[in-house]
Order: structure tokens, then C-alpha cells, then sequence
């Protein structure tokens, strides 16, 4: 069956610049260790998205559309379909001045963020740091490899899948999240380990919410979706705590046990002491 627009896939790619063939961007680690773009922090391996989701660039999503589960493609992408056309107006000079303020001392290359965009400093001189703003790959042609490894039909890997894309946490097991879909509704009751996850509350937020909107606007007959937070006390943790309260009260009776011997050795030390006085 040919992939259409709402498809929940899993897809592998690896993209590169036309004109030095330099990769970029892949979802194969070792192609990424070749060259030399590895990240530690970074999982490796197909990528869940939504055909037409804005999940990948629009040119990737355009040619998803027609292939068939296990097929192969290359993909090539103009810079209207991927990364833009580079703006001349995010090009700024920017007093060296302003950097000072910051304690910062600008060099070329050096990666900087303004008012939530980050750019890159071009030159330094007279005073003046030019500052890049547009995306590296702003203007250029790329070339993309893709396949798609798998047309997800089941409902809870559907999503499973879109936790994986916007939940990302290398301790969460994807097979321990508790999916219920009942008239409509989907409840969700994430891997414990979620609960322990030092992401920021906003962080959390807008990755739920995310999730949320991906499952109702590709998912027929689904208009609510709920994260359940679940704090149960388990069989193992009540027989440890049981544990714990039988040593403490068998401490408390030695301790009451040692208090009332040594009371009883210094009344029997004091009452000679007593006689002898009479």
C-alpha cells in the first residue's frame, strides 16, 4: 500500500550538501561517525514522523507520498523546500559593545543567541561583529537519501511512535507506557521513569501538548487525549516497608530490653550503698 498524507511511518535518511556532498544530518550512526557530525547525546536509528505533519522538511514530506513500505529513494531539495532562501536582513552588525556588556569577547564562528535565534559571527572588526542569523543551510541545495522501514497501522504504536518523536529520554522504555483508547478518548500513563525526568515543566508541556495535537489531527474519531500521572504504592514497596517497621520496632524492644537491665545493675549497685549507711 502506496504512503499518503497522515501516514504514521518510520523513516531512515541521510542528507547532504550538493555541492560538497558533505552529510549533515542522518539517522544511520555510523554514517554519522564517518563523518564526524556523532552526537553521544543523540539516539540513532529510524525516526517516527507523520506523513504531512511538518515533522521533516517539506520537500522529504512531499516525497514520501506514492512510496511503498521498504522502498528507497533520493530526494533532491531546493532550498525553497528545505532551509530557505538567505535573507540579507538577517545579516546585522552589532556594536562590539554590546558584547562587552556581556563579558564576551566575539571571534569568528562563534555561535551566539539573541531574542531566541542563534547566529553565527562572520567577521570582527572596526568595532563591529557581523552577525549571521540565517540557518547554515540557508540558500543551499541538498540531497537527501530516505526509506521508508515501516507503515505503523496498531493505534498504540501510532502513539507510541509520536511519544518517541516528542518525548525524547534515553531511560523510557516505549513498551511500558500504559495506552488506553475508550470512546474517543486516549488515555496516556507514561514509563515510571518519566515521573523522575529533570526536563523543565514548559519542556514537559509543550512536548505533551504536541504529542496531543499529532494524535487528534491524524487519528480518526480521537478528540480528547489525557496524561495520567500515577503514583501507586506497589506489593514490593508495602512488604519493604513492612520489613522496615518490624526491625525498628525489634530495635526499639532491645533498647527498652538494655534500658531496663542497665536500671535494674545500678539500683542493685546503690542499695549496698544504702544498708551500709544504715
Amino acid at each position: 500500500m502506496a504512503v499518503k498524507e497522515g501516514d504514521f511511518i518510520r523513516l531512515e535518511y541521510t542528507g547532504k550538501v550538493q555541492e560538497t556532498g558533505n552529510v549533515f544530518d542522518t539517522t544511520d550512526e555510523n554514517v554519522a561517525e564517518e563523518a564526524g557530525i556523532k552526537l553521544d547525546a543523540k539516539t540513532y536509528g529510524a525516526i517516527p514522523i507523520v506523513v504531512g505533519g511538518g515533522h521533516v522538511l517539506k520537500g522529504l514530506d512531499e516525497a514520501l507520498v506514492g512510496m511503498k513500505e521498504g522502498e528507497e529513494k533520493k530526494v533532491d531539495i531546493t532550498p525553497e523546500e528545505g532551509f530557505g532562501l538567505r535573507d540579507p536582513k538577517l545579516l546585522q552588525l552589532i556594536p562590539m559593545g554590546e558584547f562587552k556588556k556581556q563579558g564576551m569577547k566575539p571571534e569568528v564562528g562563534m555561535a551566539i543567541t539573541s531574542d531566541g535565534t542563534t547566529g553565527i559571527i562572520r567577521s570582527v572588526s572596526g568595532g563591529r561583529v557581523r552577525v549571521d542569523f540565517n540557518h547554515e543551510l540557508a540558500g543551499k541545495n541538498l540531497e537527501y537519501d530516505i526509506k521508508v522501514i515501516k507503515v505503523i497501522d496498531d493505534d498504540v504504536e501510532k502513539i507510541k511512535s509520536m511519544i518517541e518523536l516528542h518525548y525524547t529520554a534515553p531511560n523510557i522504555d516505549s513498551e511500558k507506557h500504559d495506552i488506553q483508547i475508550i470512546d474517543g478518548v486516549v488515555k496516556i500513563a507514561m514509563d515510571e521513569m518519566a515521573k523522575f525526568d529533570k526536563k523543565p515543566y514548559m519542556d514537559i508541556t509543550f512536548a505533551r501538548f504536541r504529542i496531543a495535537r499529532d494524535i487528534w489531527e491524524n487519528m480518526e474519531n480521537i478528540e480528547k487525549v489525557e496524561f495520567v500521572d500515577v503514583f501507586e504504592k506497589k506489593v514490593e514497596e508495602a512488604a519493604e516497608a513492612a520489613e522496615i517497621a518490624e526491625e525498628v520496632i525489634a530495635e526499639e524492644a532491645l533498647e527498652e530490653a538494655v534500658e531496663k537491665v542497665e536500671a535494674e545493675e545500678i539500683a542493685e549497685e546503690v542499695l549496698p550503698e544504702e544498708e551500709k549507711k544504715e
